[in-house]
């Protein structure tokens, strides 16, 4: 089996989930997708993770992205534990989770850690785009809840730098300054970019605001 790599075609499948058979690539239609694994239901971390993706499903449609969960266990138990998700979390799971009991998706997308558990997968993250194409992947031991925050944040620069010649700084949220990507070096093209101007730190380290606010 070959490891997904960025810029990969994320792998089509049909797969039975808690709002019926998904064909992945038509689910997703134009569309960013959030795909992300869990290593078991009605596990402490896990009930957590998708209730906190419950909770931001404003913040998920308002940048065009589905969300979308996967477990090795059976449809019966996604539905029992999506009420208790929904009871201790305070929220409404509205996204679908598939039962991957015959670990096709698992396989897929390389999810099931050599060294852990055979049924257990760990906890990934693709986000691919409305092209299919993988964009960024994260991989999170089992005892360690993903920072969603950070999911969100990734997409916001994804999708900026995807508009714009820039990319984001460390630690960059929605607002701040950007840099300017070294491959522009046409002052014209700069100009024409940016009107707003730029601030040169070093030739090649070049700051300006964000240019879609």
């Amino acid at each position: 089996m070959t490891t997904l790599r960025l810029g990969d075609t994320a792998p089509d499948f049909v797969q039975q989930s808690t709002q019926g058979p998904i064909h992945f690539h038509e689910w997703a239609g134009p569309h960013w997708v959030v795909l992300f694994s869990h290593p078991a239901d009605f596990t402490p971390v896990c009930t957590t993770e998708l209730g906190k993706t419950a909770a931001l499903s404003v913040e998920f449609a308002r940048r065009q992205v589905k969300p979308i969960a996967v477990s090795v266990d059976p449809l019966e138990s996604h539905d029992r534990w999506v009420l208790d998700i929904n009871e201790t979390q305070q929220v409404t799971v509205d996204f679908p989770i598939l039962a991957d009991v015959d670990r096709q998706v698992a396989t897929l997308y390389d999810m099931i850690h050599p060294k852990a558990l055979a049924t257990a997968t760990v906890r990934s993250v693709f986000v691919i785009d409305p092209k299919k194409v993988i964009r960024a992947t994260l991989t999170y031991p089992a005892s360690t809840g993903r920072n969603f925050d950070e999911i969100l944040r990734l997409i916001d620069s994804l999708q900026l730098t995807d508009s714009h010649k820039v990319a984001t700084p460390a630690n960059w949220q929605q607002g701040q300054d950007v840099v300017i990507v070294p491959s522009l070096q046409d002052p014209e093209e700069i100009a024409q970019c940016f009107p707003q101007g730029y601030r040169a730190v070093r030739p090649y380290l070049r700051l300006t605001s964000q240019p879609n606010r």
